[in-house]
């Protein structure tokens, strides 16, 4: 079993973890014609949409109930119906109200400022609000990611038990935070390729994908799953969760609708990757496609070319839980080494990662383990610049935020298809490193009698 190394600092340095605030608003933004509206300051606000902003290059739907001193003081719910009073005017489908640490450390009850919404503009009863409690403070993205899908599928989903199966061509596939829109358009396309038709929850695919909008300027999502959609949950056939920080909105929703799941802590490397198609193939009852073996082939392919390059090699990841899970996974299944892992926040599924040891800190533990295991390679987000920069050892970008750096957000990481390129991108970056090479020896008996003394000084 993995050891988890807790965190002996009273502090930060150099922080790896984003907030579960930020999650929440990120699993928000998977529904068509949402708005996420952070309850705190204009402040937090701010700098999360500069995250979101620089890491998919949008214009990103993130509106605030703007607290000041007074209503931290005195109290913020006439700040909570008016933010919200002021949005429903625009007619989303769906308004999701994560919490900050500010009004979490205020005591506000959420669910009393939505009911009282509620009564005083019934008018808006057609627009969905949904209220998700998820403090800075409080785990991180994937965590605030995962409660705010569940919340999502409590706010949406009916009770429908006894109907599952009714549409028999319909695969759920609730899709954690460790998914990147090209992720999810490459497993749309896998579950496609069986005949089946997938409804993903969020699906940041659609709505964070990088798309010229015909809009010049949209107040919501443009793209994500339809709220029509989420009502239709409980008639599929099967349920897919990739990640194992969506277990809350996957018991929530097979408790609504008995709908059976099949759960994945990851989908990075080729035993996942064959397990996610085998799981189709026994949901749908047809044959694995000639696409999909052509890809499996062209993975092997890859895993032998460039097993010289990844065989012993020592790479520093830190990384939410279920992208560190999987990345590891990845790294292990072509002979590379996990030399230090640090994650930003306990997650149960650490545990059965198969890595010697977890740090739970930040992008300092990292450095300090990276160091002193002599790591070739770093895999982390844009954070990490400072810190490989300092160890003299490349970069690998993976995971939130991305910045500085264009198509990050679009990567695939996952299945046969996203495992193939990763391994190139690694394996070009380790030859870079020209490790393993052999210089060929110059003899200074073969050069000019003036360039014997510098070679024997060098």
């Amino acid at each position: 079993m993995t050891e988890i190394v807790k965190r002996r600092k009273a502090l930060s340095v150099n922080p790896l973890k984003a907030s579960s605030t930020l999650g929440a608003c990120l699993a928000i933004m998977g529904i068509g014609r949402a708005v996420p509206m952070i309850h705190g300051a204009q402040g937090c606000t701010a700098f999360g949409k500069i995250f979101f902003i620089q890491h998919f290059q949008e214009p990103i739907p993130l509106q605030t109930s703007a607290l000041d001193q007074t209503g931290t003081v005195m109290g913020s719910y006439d700040y909570l119906k008016e933010g919200l009073e002021t949005l429903a005017k625009k007619k989303p489908a769906l308004i999701g109200v994560p919490t900050s640490g500010l009004a979490e450390v205020q005591g506000f009850d959420l669910g009393m400022g939505v009911r009282e919404f509620r009564a005083a503009h019934p008018e808006h009863d057609d627009v969905v609000v949904v209220p998700v409690h998820a403090p800075d403070y409080v785990g991180s993205l994937e965590s605030g990611f995962a409660h705010a899908t569940a919340e999502i599928i409590r706010a949406t989903v009916p009770d429908a038990p006894g109907r599952a199966g009714e549409r028999r061509r319909q695969v759920n596939v609730l899709a954690g935070a460790s998914l990147t829109p090209g992720d999810i358009e490459y497993l749309k396309e896998t579950v496609e390729a069986f005949g089946l038709r997938p409804v993903v929850v969020p699906d940041i695919s659609d709505s964070l994908d990088g798309h010229l909008a015909p809009e010049r300027y949209a107040p919501q999502t443009t793209g994500g799953t339809p709220v029509s959609e989420l009502a239709t949950l409980g008639l599929a056939v099967a349920t897919v969760v990739v990640g194992a920080s969506m277990a809350e909105p996957a018991d929530e929703l097979r408790r609504r609708t008995g709908v059976p799941d099949i759960r994945f802590d990851h989908l990075c490397g080729l035993d996942a990757a064959d397990a996610l198609v085998m799981t189709l193939r026994d949901i749908s009852g047809a044959e694995v496609p000639e696409r999909l073996d052509r890809q499996r082939a062209q993975f092997l392919d890859a895993m032998l070319d460039t097993h010289f390059m990844m065989g012993f090699s020592r790479v520093a990841v830190a990384a939410e839980a279920d992208l560190l899970v999987g990345l590891a996974a990845l790294l292990h299944g072509t002979g590379a080494e996990v030399s230090a892992a640090v994650a930003p926040a306990y997650a149960p599924v650490l545990t059965r990662s198969g890595l010697a040891a977890v740090r739970i800190g930040d992008l300092e533990d990292l450095e300090t383990a990276a160091r002193e295991t002599a790591a070739e390679v770093l895999i982390t987000n844009s954070h990490g610049v400072a810190v490989a920069e300092r160890l003299g050892i490349p970069l690998f970008r993976a995971g939130f935020p991305q910045f500085h750096w264009f198509g990050g957000f679009a990567k695939a990481w996952i299945g046969y298809r996203g495992g193939r390129q990763a391994l190139f991108d690694l394996a070009n970056i380790l030859t870079a490193l020209e490790r393993g090479d052999l210089h060929p020896y110059r003899s200074i008996y073969g050069q000019k009698p003036e360039y014997r003394a510098e070679a024997r000084t060098a």
